[in-house]
């Protein structure tokens, strides 16, 4: 019995080699500096620095304004779906490509765009914005195969560059407090802040609470991420969560109408009902009913169509294209990744694997597919091969069969990672030279315009104008490059024409 337990240790042993020997010769761990249990917690560190992406962007896309009103007509399952598949993607694109320990998801701020801007502003329709979606990605593959892409990325200024990642994320910010009730329409105004005046007759207890919650959940994300806590902001998330339902629950119990009201509107699905949904209301409708532009054109005219075909498309390009050469860059310095050149590995590979994962990502349903920032906890967490991506691709797996539990989170809980996710790209702003007018205004007109006009393409636009305004005015028009003349007249044309 001894020799047998003692041959069974033994075998157990030469199994576990054989396996760190395949991942050895497939991932060069030693060489790299890493080991199969690094990989693996990193992996599951990006993981959960990221995996909030999945019930903001279904929540955004089935219910944009946090009000039970469904917009875009797709439902919360068929968009969790959606999100899941597309990470899981991109996730393992650039691995594969690449060979990078970073993954992807649909964009934060590109999927405001898409569902506040283009849908709900411009008044296309779900299927119609996915059209510019797929236009994005068959753009930008032939834009990173020709090499294209560098001319366009240096004929944007580069300090208008800089504003764009900060003028996204107070947008997403001012999203984040719409949707938890923090920030309200006003008569006179035009916004101000929710009341929580507790001795008001017009407001509520039950209406206070996810309020309260919303402001808890961000300092407590803050402080969760001053100690380095990995997953902080789905931590946030979840403990928020867990306080609304605490506070809801007893404010029923005092017998409050409106909390137990809620409560019976609560069911719990079939998880299998999402991908239902995802295959009858998000997926292929790009085509087929997304190139019929009949009813946008009849309301707006051809020549509106035309501009907003144009200047929107180009949005979506060049934001994906500088959101995603900012984060491989940001993510790979984190992981000590970058090259004896200073540069990114593997650069072409991974805008490629960016630019199908969003192509792949319009055929699903969904929005922009980037690189994601979180990624950078990840490389940070000792992260140095592939096999960190494909660990993040196998969680977003798993995760696809629990969306009836995430589906119970509330707005106010992912109102949190909005806001946080915003004082995040609220950084580049220390990279502007604000003392010098010339530069300061642009970047100023690019940040403020995004949330100010609830467009991100105007505030880019914005930027651009006014750029090339003070430099001709200035005696300075030799400077700019003719291509930089090309894209704002082109944004030019969409303010004087279309707005």
């Amino acid at each position: 019995m001894a020799d047998l337990e003692k041959d069974e240790v033994v075998e157990t042993k030469e199994e576990v080699a054989a396996n760190e020997s395949f991942f050895e010769k497939k991932f060069q761990l030693r060489k790299k500096g890493t080991t199969l249990k690094t990989e693996i917690v990193a992996g599951l560190t990006t993981f959960m620095a990221m995996v909030y992406i999945l019930m903001v962007n279904a929540g955004m896309f089935a219910d944009p304004f946090g009000n039970g009103f469904n917009v875009l007509g797709v439902s919360y399952g068929a968009m969790y779906i959606t999100t899941a598949l597309s990470a899981i993607i991109g996730t393992v694109l650039i691995g594969l490509l690449a060979g990078l320990p970073l993954a992807q998801a649909p964009g934060m701020g590109l999927n405001a765009f898409f569902v506040y801007t283009m849908c709900v502003g411009f008044g296309f329709t779900y299927a119609n914005a996915l059209v510019f979606i797929l236009i994005d990605g068959i753009v930008f593959i032939a834009l990173t195969v020709t090499g294209l892409r560098e001319k366009i990325f240096k004929a944007i200024p580069e300090d208008v560059k800089k504003a764009i990642p900060v003028g996204i994320g107070l947008f997403i910010a001012f999203l984040g407090a719409q949707n938890a009730g923090l920030v309200v329409a006003d008569a006179s105004t035009g916004v101000t802040m929710g009341s929580m005046n507790l001795l008001s007759k017009t407001t509520t207890w039950f209406q206070i609470i996810p309020l309260i919650c919303v402001i808890l959940g961000v300092i407590a994300i803050a402080t969760l991420s001053k100690k380095n806590v990995k997953g902080s902001v789905l931590w946030g998330i979840l403990g928020t969560a867990v306080l609304y339902y605490v506070l809801v629950g007893i404010t029923a119990l005092c017998g409050n109408a409106e909390a137990k009201a809620f409560f019976d509107t609560i069911s719990m699905s079939n998880p299998f009902t999402a991908f239902k949904d995802f295959g009858t209301m998000t997926f292929g409708k790009v085509f087929t009913e997304g190139f019929n532009f009949s009813a946008y054109i009849e309301a707006n005219g051809m020549a509106n169509f035309i501009l907003i075909l144009i200047t929107s498309s180009l949005a979506f390009c060049l934001v994906d294209m500088f959101d995603t050469l900012g984060t491989l860059y940001g993510a790979c310095k984190s992981g000590n990744l970058l090259d004896e050149k200073g540069d990114v590995p593997n650069m072409n590979q991974a805008m490629l694997a960016d630019a199908i994962a969003t192509t792949a990502g319009a055929i699903l349903g969904t929005s922009t597919v980037t690189t994601f920032v979180e990624s950078s906890a990840g490389t940070a967490a000792g992260g140095k091969t592939a096999l960190t991506s494909y660990v993040v691709a196998i969680l977003f797996a798993i995760a696809m069969f629990l969306s009836p539990i995430a589906q119970l989170i509330p707005s106010c809980a992912t109102a949190t990672a909005l806001i946080y996710v915003g004082v995040l790209m609220m950084k580049n702003v220390r990279d502007i030279e604000w003392s010098d007018p010339a530069i300061a205004v642009p970047a100023f007109l690019t940040i403020a315009m995004m949330p100010f006009t609830y467009n991100i393409s105007f505030g880019i636009g914005f930027g651009l104008v006014s750029y090339v305004l003070i430099r001709v005015f200035t005696g300075k028009a030799k400077e700019v490059s003719v291509s930089t003349y090309v894209l704002t007249a082109i944004f030019l044309a969409m303010f004087l024409l279309t707005h």
